[in-house]
């Protein structure tokens, strides 16, 4: 009897152990490649409970996420001429088990099967592009187009490219300083231009002015010439009105206005005769003329 049962719990045991050999789980991240004899069965891409033949088959299981692939520094000479050393990085994802496990085995390989291929790309695809174009001008397009060519020559691997990306490009050391010295002087000679367009607007706008000075002052002259010549007949003829009212008084007050004009304080020297027309004034209030001196009798 307890022979009997031993022998029932030795199968209920060895049941048990081929039902946990024949079934693993594939979470939801992963994808998996069943192997009997080490020969690679249909891929399993749906998350889950799945089975296999116990002891016969096992499993291989590949990363669903996209991952990172670090590429070698290398030197690339663009286009121009000029020599860059660009250090880059690829992300991708194994869209085919199957021919993943076929062509590259594991992850672990993939920087030896797949990074020549884009290491290789980067240098075709750079060497045709100049430094600016690399550094700034088509850097998003450059990386599609190394990804793109990647998929197309390594679309037997199982796997896609989804990205390529420069980490740094950079100038070999010893062109640092020429690149700088050249970017100087770059810079001055656009500094010295637009001064020198500064200053020619600069004597525009001070020749328009000074233009614009001289139009107004010569306006504001013959305007003041017409107002002074206009002021100075409208003065005359009043001159010309008072002195043919009375000759007299106007006789008299141009003499005081030259009496006032010749006689200042401190700057007035005259030499005249007494009896002098000048004078005359001075001799006879009503302006008569001096009288001649009697000559002496005999």
């Amino acid at each position: 009897m307890r022979a009997f049962i031993a022998f029932i719990l030795t199968l209920i045991g060895f049941g048990a152990l081929a039902l946990y050999s024949s079934a693993f789980i594939v979470h939801q991240n992963e994808q998996a490649l069943v192997l009997r004899f080490g020969k690679p069965q249909q891929p399993v891409t749906t998350p889950g409970l799945k089975w296999k033949v116990p002891f016969i088959d096992t499993v291989d299981y590949f990363d669903k996420r996209i991952l990172d692939l670090d590429t070698t520094e290398q030197e690339v000479t663009a286009s121009d001429r000029q020599l860059v050393i660009v250090d880059a990085y690829a992300r991708y994802r194994i869209t085919d088990p199957l021919k993943f496990y076929q062509n590259i085995r594991n992850e672990d390989r993939v920087r030896v099967v797949v990074g020549p291929l884009i290491e290789s790309e980067i240098r075709r695809v750079l060497g045709s592009s100049t430094l600016k174009d690399i550094v700034k001008d088509k850097r998003e397009e450059l990386m599609k187009e190394i990804a793109k060519q990647v998929n197309k020559e390594g679309k037997d691997y199982g796997l896609e490219v989804v990205d390529v990306r420069i980490k740094r490009a950079d100038l070999p050391q010893e062109n640092l300083v020429k690149v700088f010295d050249r970017m100087k002087a770059d810079r001055v000679r656009e500094a010295t231009e637009l001064r020198a367009q500064g200053e020619a607007e600069n004597n525009k706008i001070r020749a328009d002015a000074d233009r614009q000075v001289t139009i107004i002052k010569a306006e504001a002259t013959r305007q003041s010439d017409t107002i002074r010549g206009e002021g100075e007949g409208g003065r005359n003829a009043i001159f010309a009105e008072a002195f043919g009212r009375d000759p007299e008084f106007f006789a008299f007050y141009r003499s005081m206005q030259a009496y006032e004009a010749s006689m200042k304080a401190g700057d007035t020297r005259m030499l005249l005769s007494p009896d002098s027309e000048f004078f005359r004034y001075f001799q006879d209030p009503m302006g008569g003329k001096p009288k001649a001196a009697a000559a002496p009798q005999r």
